[in-house]
């Protein structure tokens, strides 16, 4: 079970939580607006989480063997983690290295559930609890509510899924069909996907981070 990224008990979870035809799911790249010229770090994450849309993504949370820094998975290949990795990448931000250095000085301040005792390049980046704990650290924690006008552009939402699965996705400047919601570039097992789905699982973090 320490070689994946989530239980394959969960994993079946997760992919029965969403149907890959759903109306609010965008898919197709030339449906996404970026922002033109985009002036805040935020701004200009929210433009990358969009450009990293890309439904052909297959959902693996195999553990992989991975450089470092600057590691990825497969290009094919990712779950909810690598959305927001890819994300910051695309600005200079190497999620991987960040969360090593800060998990190598501090590492009884983040979870050891997965029977670890020391740090791991390959996937320690890869887990939603820990970045959870590193936006917490590095970042801003921002408030939870179910006002979706507390949510902005460029900022990241963790959920649990069915009070079982840590989630994680980037929120964007997009509006939902009604216009009322952010949409969110997120991979729940439909690839890297922009989609309504802010309040549709329970939020459990809300974060900015720019380092």
């Amino acid at each position: 079970m320490k070689n994946l990224v989530f239980p394959l008990t969960l994993l079946a979870l997760y992919l029965s939580c969403k149907n890959p035809k759903t109306e609010n799911t965008i898919v197709i790249s030339k449906q996404l607006s970026l922002i033109k010229t985009p002036i805040t770090f935020e701004e200009k994450l929210s433009n990358a989480a969009l450009s990293v849309v890309d439904p052909t993504i297959d959902y693996d949370p195999t553990y992989f063997s991975i450089p470092y820094p600057n590691g990825d998975v497969p290009k094919n290949k990712g779950v909810c983690t690598d959305v927001v990795i890819r994300s910051y990448r695309k600005l200079g931000i190497d999620l991987q290295k960040e969360v090593h250095e800060d998990m190598k000085i501090n590492f009884s301040k983040y979870p050891t559930k997965w029977g670890l005792k020391k740090t791991d390049t390959n996937i320690d980046h890869r887990r939603v609890l820990n970045l959870e704990v590193f936006f917490t650290r590095k970042g801003q924690k921002l408030a939870i509510t179910d006002n979706p006008n507390d949510y902005k552009a460029g900022e990241i939402v963790t959920w649990m899924v069915n009070k079982k699965l840590p989630h994680i996705g980037i929120i964007t400047h997009q509006k939902s069909a009604d216009g009322k919601r952010p949409m969110i570039v997120h991979n729940i097992g439909n690839g890297q996907v922009l989609e309504d789905c802010l309040f549709e699982f329970k939020i459990v973090g809300h974060f900015k981070f720019n380092k």
